[in-house]
């Protein structure tokens, strides 16, 4: 068998850190702001194709397209915010992100609702 002219490109070896004695992972408060996020679900992203539906008009089906899109994004702001008022009522201080990205989160998701609103309106 000859030698491949390039060398392998995964590891074949331990990790330089195999000796490390292994630490036990960190366990994540329940009321923390990801555990929280976690708990309210995974945000389902819209692909950013074209609406699928074949009857409206190419530029109608791309506005629907990128509406299905914000809506996408304001739910995932949606649980943020949601997830981050709850660690403020219920979580550590530690854990807190701060009345400007409570603020942050508001507007961006106003935001969004404004880019939905205009393209869900037919263009006249």
């Amino acid at each position: 068998m000859s030698t491949p002219e390039f060398p392998r490109t995964h590891a074949h070896h331990a990790p330089a850190n195999a000796d490390a004695p292994a630490e036990p992972p960190r366990k994540r408060d329940p009321l923390g702001f990801l555990a929280t996020l976690d708990r309210i679900g995974k945000g389902a992203a819209a692909d950013g194709q074209p609406w699928p539906e074949r009857h409206p008009m190419p530029g109608r089906r791309m506005a629907l397209g990128d509406a299905d899109c914000a809506v996408a994004g304001q739910r995932v702001t949606l649980e943020l915010l949601l997830a981050a008022e709850r660690v403020r009522q219920n979580g550590a201080d530690s854990e807190y992100v701060g009345d400007r990205v409570l603020e942050g989160l508001a507007m961006a998701s106003l935001a969004l609702n404004a880019q939905i609103g205009t393209r869900m309106r037919p263009e006249e």
